[in-house]
């Protein structure tokens, strides 16, 4: 944006609307501009849900003369996909305030938009961009908009700029009314935006869920979902992660959702929270009988909070799922916790990830879940600083569960010993499919004992063993054992340096197994000789691997020749996407499996996706 010295006071306002159309390789037509998604379903696709979007990444405002606008880059913004509960940070370049001469042009310009409209399939192939221009009804009368928190449009502005502005709003916000989905996280639109946009959300009633994280919303900005709520009556999930709403503002969250029958997902990640604030969530957890979902990742939430929400459970009869990743719960937190879960019935996910439970939390916890008829499917309970002792009360827990589902342990230093109390837990138990054991510390002796038990035990679907110094032995004990037995169907072997002879194993492996349909074997030094291992493999005999990670492997030309010439062999691979990321291909070996993965899709039309 130019300084406000360097406008020329001389020309008409104008607002316009910017969309550069490109591609996107689906049946619906698609347009993709910076900031906005706009999607709704379409008729004639075959999507599997109807709900209609709206995305929101990036207000930009420019101002230029004589109808030449200012240069500026290009800002692309994507989207994570979490699970994943993840929000993104705002842009470097914020929406900001400033100050311009009485008649200088403003305009509002959304760039790299994405607009899927059903119904009316826009031409895709145009390029360049298309100037929209909309007649706007007159402005809400006392509307005062502003940018960013603070901030209002300059009062020496003109009242035609400052009447058009807020025209242009008004109708952009009346447009979202219909939207089931509202994403605008990262916009940075402050307190005022938030009011401003509150207008139009609450008499939206199809609108189910709204992301409003990352935008510099504080305790005073919350008061807006107060009229929100009371119309609208629809509104399922509630993402404010991001925001510095602190205590204050997670009290006034809870005073407005009191008696809010429709909100069943509430994430308040990285929103400053501290135990004031949990109390005031556990209150109205007390109170509230339709939240099933609480997110409170990485706050500063300590025992006493811990303390607050343990009390909640003990007489909320509906929350399925509670989220305290990142918080300082430590071993009296964990405790309080088991306490409160002993009389509950109806949570099924417990997320703890970093909180430095330690052993004596786990006894603790472990005792209080099993004394109570919580039926848990989702444990979390990484980088909380266990050790081989902590393992076996986990372990006593795992036996006797009828149903946990997934269990992660990741970071945690439990060693060869805790392995080998996790693997007698195995064979007892018949409900765990999934399980995290990366980064604690086991070498080949602790992966044999878990091996063993994979022989007898058909429920284990996914293994993520990674950034563990098994070697090649642990790498052996592995491959003997899935070759015909177990049910493995996702394998991670990420960092545990197996090497070119332990790549050999695992390839083995490959000729014989038929459930493996990912694998991960990235930072392993395989090199050139363990990629041929592999691609021999794959070259006749494999037929159900979908995916394969061979990231950080120190792999050059010759190692992506013989993947590229398997590829070319093998008609009934079934592999779609290979990492060669981070390796040392020259432009040779990257040619090679270029032309690989041509090749398999002029003869069999399978596209595979290679990354190198």
């Amino acid at each position: 944006m130019g300084h406000a010295s360097a406008l020329s006071p001389y020309f008409q306002p104008k607002i316009s609307l910017s969309l550069q159309s490109e591609a996107f390789g689906i049946s619906a037509s698609c347009y993709r501009a910076h900031g906005l998604l706009l999607s709704f379903p379409n008729t004639a696709s075959s999507f599997p849900s109807r709900r209609t979007c709206f995305r929101f990444s990036t207000l930009v405002v420019r101002a230029a003369d004589g109808g030449a606008r200012r240069q500026s880059s290009v800002r692309r913004v994507y989207r994570q996909s979490q699970g994943e509960s993840a929000f993104r940070s705002a842009p470097v370049q914020q929406i900001t305030s400033f100050v311009v001469p009485a008649g200088s042009f403003v305009a509002f310009t959304f760039a790299d938009s994405f607009v899927e409209i059903g119904g009316e399939n826009l031409d895709a192939k145009t390029k360049g961009p298309t100037l929209v221009e909309n007649k706007s009804p007159a402005p809400a009368k006392g509307m005062n908009w502003s940018f960013a928190a603070g901030t209002n449009l300059f009062p020496g502005l003109t009242a035609k700029i400052d009447r058009e502005s807020k025209q242009k709003l008004n109708e952009f916000a009346k447009e979202i009314r219909s939207f089931s989905i509202v994403d605008m996280s990262g916009c940075n639109f402050g307190d005022e935006g938030l009011f401003f946009l509150a207008e139009s959300l609450a008499y939206n009633q199809t609108l189910e869920e709204v992301s409003f994280a990352a935008n510099g919303i504080t305790a005073e900005g919350i008061k807006a979902f107060d009229r929100v709520l009371q119309s609208n009556f629809v509104l399922k999930t509630l993402n404010l992660s991001g925001n510095p709403i602190g205590d204050e503002g997670a009290k006034s969250l809870c005073d407005i959702l009191v008696d809010n029958n429709s909100i069943e997902k509430l994430q308040l990640n990285s929103a400053d929270l501290g135990d004031e604030g949990a109390k005031a969530i556990a209150d109205l957890l007390k109170k509230n009988s339709n939240l099933r979902v609480i997110e409170l990742n990485n706050n500063m939430i300590d025992y006493s909070g811990f303390t607050s929400l343990a009390g909640a459970f003990l007489e909320n009869a509906t929350v399925r799922s509670i989220y305290l990743n990142g918080n300082y719960g430590g071993a009296l937190g964990a405790n309080a916790l088991a306490k409160g879960l002993e009389g509950n019935k109806s949570l099924r996910e417990l997320h703890l990830q970093g909180n430095s439970i330690g052993d004596e939390g786990v006894r603790a916890l472990m005792s209080g879940l099993s004394a109570s008829k919580v039926k848990l499917t989702h444990l979390d309970l990484g980088n909380n600083s266990i050790s081989a002792k902590g393992a076996f009360h986990i372990a006593e827990y795992v036996k006797k569960s009828k149903s946990l589902f997934w269990l992660n342990m990741y970071m945690n230093d439990i060693g060869d010993q805790g392995a080998e109390k996790v693997a007698e837990a195995l064979k007892q138990n018949r409900s765990l499919a999934i399980i995290d054991l990366g980064g604690n510390n086991i070498h080949a002796k602790g992966i044999s004992e878990i091996a063993q038990v994979l022989k007898d035990n058909s429920v284990i679907s996914t293994l993520e063993v990674g950034y563990n110094p098994i070697g090649p032995d642990g790498a052996e004990a592995l491959s003997e054992v899935l070759k015909f037995h177990g049910s493995i169907k996702s394998l991670k072997l990420g960092w545990c340096q197996i090497g070119a002879k332990g790549a050999e194993y695992i390839a083995d492996t490959l000729k014989y197994n038929n459930t493996i349909t990912i694998l991960d074997l990235r930072g392993n030094g395989l090199r050139d000789e363990g990629a041929r291992c592999l691609a021999r493999s794959l070259k006749v005999v494999n037929e159900v691997l979908n995916e394969l990670d061979l990231g950080f492997n120190e792999i050059r030309d010759d190692g992506a020749f013989a993947i590229a010439q398997a590829l070319k062999a093998n008609e009934d691979v079934k592999i779609t996407s290979l990492n060669l990321a981070n390796n040392f291909l020259t432009k040779f070996g990257q040619s090679a499996l270029t032309d690989a993965r041509d090749h398999v899709y002029e003869m069999n039309e399978k596209e595979v996706n290679i990354v190198f």
